[in-house]
């Protein structure tokens, strides 16, 4: 575990603080999701209260480097973040790039309590390509560096590695965030040394999505509660028929492969044995139950009744419950039902005990989308980086922190 902000005295210095700020917006630039920015906000107020001065910094959206955009400002996260916290009313945007002369002298002309948020770095094309360069002149901005961008940390960009690289070698504390700290410690822990029973649900389109995070997974718990498309690859690689159901037929091997290994393992992998189908994905469509083999000419778009129930009771009897994917496909009503359900199951066990994580991306947004973001022990800010450390991979950027 690297240290963290809270070992570090800031008073009187200015913290460098890598956020990720890639947020969700409407056409009128309105944050559609605030999750990330929200989370962040502790991070910021523990360095301000305690005398120091935050410098600001993170992407949005996928600029090619080649300078100001304006619809890719950060201006409407600032915006949000004054709303957020008195702390940060008086907070002040940089220079229309991240290590222009302006962004420059704002940085150092930060008093204790005051903060700056640095504009979009991926305006650069420093940052992306993880350019030394560019990281040292950000190391001159300030004296402690702190990583709180847990949905980046899989990523090499110039603000995630090579900038602690530089300020550690210039003798300046580099640090994890509250968030990173929680994320680790969540995502991690329930990895390394989990409470058992230990239950996993794995859902989303793709079998190659998530295959190495399978693989990981069958190693280390104990039952598998598989949903979404990529239940009918296994279905299909397991000899049923799926009818008109999404499967990645070149992953069929990579299935029977799996449910192997878990066997070998002794992993119990459950496949769902009936199923909300339909002849499209559309609101409003005719809807039936199959059980078993799934008829020509219709798909499977959610679990049914009788697996959300066996589903429903293996997590009641989990201590550790990680849920990696949604395991329906729940922007479109009826198709939500089952992970709706799920989502209540595992909210019910935690308030008996358990610990629940739920991974970043669709699972977050099918979570919320429940109204049970609450009922979890935790829920992910990171999309790919939750899941490559459910894969078991180290993170070059959290290694470079001290430690």
């Amino acid at each position: 575990m690297p240290h963290t902000i809270d070992l570090v005295d800031p008073r009187g210095k200015r913290v460098f603080i890598r956020a990720d700020f890639n947020v969700p917006q409407a056409e009128d630039g309105r944050i559609t999701d605030d999750r990330r920015v929200r989370l962040t906000v502790p991070t910021i107020e523990s360095v301000l209260s305690r005398g120091g001065s935050v410098v600001l910094a993170s992407h949005l959206g996928r600029p090619e480097g080649t300078g100001f955009e304006a619809d890719g400002s950060l201006a409407p996260v600032a915006a949000r973040l004054r709303e957020l916290s008195p702390r940060l009313k008086g907070l002040r945007m940089g220079g229309q790039l991240a290590s222009d002369d302006a962004s420059r002298a704002a940085a150092l002309a930060l008093k204790p309590g005051e903060s700056l948020l640095l504009e979009n770095l991926r305006f650069e094309k420093g940052e992306k390509k993880g350019d030394p360069a560019f990281a040292a002149r950000l190391a001159d901005l300030a004296d402690i560096y702190v990583n709180d961008a847990f949905g980046c940390s899989h990523r090499g960009d110039a603000s995630m590695l090579a900038l602690p690289k530089a300020m550690r070698a210039q003798g300046k504390p580099c640090v994890a965030g509250m968030l990173l700290e929680r994320e680790i410690k969540f995502l991690s822990g329930v990895i390394e040394s989990p409470v058992r029973p230990f239950a996993a649900i794995v859902g989303g389109a793709k079998v190659s999505d998530k295959l190495a995070a399978l693989r990981n997974l069958c190693q280390r718990v104990d039952t598998i509660l598989v949903g979404g498309a990529m239940a009918y690859t296994f279905l299909k690689a397991s000899g049923v028929a799926v009818g008109r159901s999404r499967v990645q037929d070149d992953m069929l091997d990579e299935a029977r492969s799996i449910l192997a290994l878990a066997r070998e393992r002794g992993c119990r992998i459950e496949l769902p044995t009936d199923h909300v189908c339909a002849d499209a994905l559309a609101a409003g469509v005719a809807t039936r139950v199959c059980v078993g083999a799934i008829p020509d000419g219709l798909m499977g778009l959610d679990i049914g009744p009788d697996t959300v129930r066996r589903y429903s009771e293996l997590v009641a009897g989990a201590s550790t419950i990680l849920w990696n994917g949604p395991v329906g496909a729940f922007e479109t009503s009826p198709f939500d039902a089952g992970t709706v359900a799920l989502g209540k199951a595992v909210a019910a066990a935690t308030a008996r005990g358990a610990i629940s994580v739920a991974g970043g991306g669709d699972t977050a947004a099918a979570v919320e989308h429940a109204g049970l973001a609450s009922g979890f022990s935790h829920i992910s800010t990171g999309g790919g980086a939750s899941l490559e450390m459910l894969e078991g991979k180290r993170f070059e950027c959290i290694d470079a922190l001290d430690a």
